[in-house]
């Protein structure tokens, strides 16, 4: 759990799943921050497809 009070000195960080560059915590994302793969929404629209897919033959 992140503490009650933040500084910008003491902001966590995550890599992007898309991108792969390092992005801090924002306020918006204080309900889910432990849910947050992406460091915006375009990256969120170009995430990589599932590899869960079945091959065709």
């Amino acid at each position: 759990m992140l503490p009650a009070k933040l500084r910008k000195g003491q902001l966590p960080t995550k890599i992007c799943v898309t991108c792969g560059r390092p992005f801090e915590y924002r306020k918006k994302w204080r309900a889910t921050w432990d849910d947050v793969k992406y460091c915006g929404e375009k990256c969120q629209r170009n995430r990589p497809a599932a590899s869960a897919t079945a091959p065709t033959n």
